[in-house]
């Protein structure tokens, strides 16, 4: 009886998971127009990977044909923000601000200029200067990625709108 009761509670959960839209983070229903893409990036530039890696993890086949959807990053740029001071008067806080300008063409040509931001906060201590070096470059490699994830979803829900029209 209890064999029968763990499968129904089983079966039950796995029923409510599927009909509610729960989905692993990460996994995406791609239009069929975006089985296939171009990227084109700045030569060396860091984002450009990151973007790659996004697009073929979520099943993209990134070519370099014509006929197909184009992203192409335009520039990937990294600012900061002073948003505290401690009371010497050194900066205590910044806000880091890294923006990411593309352009989405279709297969008939016609483009849309987008861009992406992610923002973070980040508190600066002269008297730890190498450590917080290094956390900032982290820091920046956690932004570049959260970029190129929401770079994703804009592409995918762009391509959806414009398909379902």
């Amino acid at each position: 009886m209890t064999q029968l009761l763990k499968c129904a509670l089983l079966l039950t959960s796995i029923v409510v998971l599927s009909s509610c839209g729960f989905r692993l983070q990460g996994s995406y229903q791609l239009p069929d127009q975006l089985q296939q893409m171009q990227l084109q990036a700045p030569q060396f530039s860091e984002f450009a990977e990151q973007a790659k890696d996004r697009f073929t993890q979520a099943g993209i086949e990134l070519v370099e044909q014509s006929g197909v959807y184009q992203v192409e990053i335009v520039d990937d740029t990294l600012t900061r923000r002073t948003l505290s001071l401690s009371a010497s008067g050194q900066v205590a806080e910044y806000e880091l601000i890294y923006k990411v300008n593309y352009l989405l063409r279709d297969p008939q040509g016609r483009s849309a200029a987008l861009e992406v931001e992610v923002f973070r906060d980040y508190q600066d201590d002269p008297n730890f200067a190498l450590a917080k070096t290094r956390e900032r470059e982290i820091i920046v490699a956690e932004m570049r990625e959260q970029a190129a994830q929401q770079l994703l979803r804009q592409v995918i829900a762009r391509v959806s709108a414009s398909t379902s029209e």
